[in-house]
């Protein structure tokens, strides 16, 4: 949490600077002076797309993990976490195939989808676990909104 803060106060800085520099730019009238202070403009704003979209992930997957820790539902043979508080990678791996198998059979369920998410990342493998979990977020967002029609 003190990392997004640090990341947070640093980006607006740099679009305090960045705009300072990117209007002086704009000032000077030539045309790659121009495309300069464009850029300077848009290569922030890229920045601060990328920073809320990872802390919406983030935001999101804690409250579907929270959720599936208050069901009861969170993946627990994993075994014990080591001295860096990661599980065993072994025992992780030997795990897999049942969180995986449970995704296939009932692909709707986003439970399924954070599971094999969280054992994705105690297998090592983060790429696959942040598509897993992108994948529960969307369909308890489906869920969701499927519930609130019925309703």
């Amino acid at each position: 949490m003190i990392g997004v803060a640090i990341m947070s106060v640093l980006l607006v800085l740099y679009f305090y600077f960045a705009g300072i520099r990117a209007f002086a730019l704009f000032a000077s009238g030539t045309a790659v002076a121009i495309a300069m202070g464009v850029a300077l403009l848009v290569l922030p704003l890229i920045g601060a797309w990328a920073l809320v979209r990872e802390l919406l992930f983030g935001m999101r997957s804690t409250a579907l993990v929270d959720r599936l820790e208050a069901e009861g539902l969170l993946p627990h043979d994993l075994g014990e976490a080591g001295p860096r508080g990661r599980p065993d990678r072994d025992v992780a791996d030997a795990a897999f195939a049942k969180y995986r198998a449970a995704a296939e059979a009932d692909p709707e369920d986003w439970r399924n989808w954070m599971r094999l998410g969280i054992v994705y990342d105690a297998c090592g493998d983060r790429a696959r676990a942040r598509r897993a979990i992108r994948e529960g977020i969307s369909r308890e967002r489906a869920s969701r909104a499927v519930n609130s029609t019925a309703v």
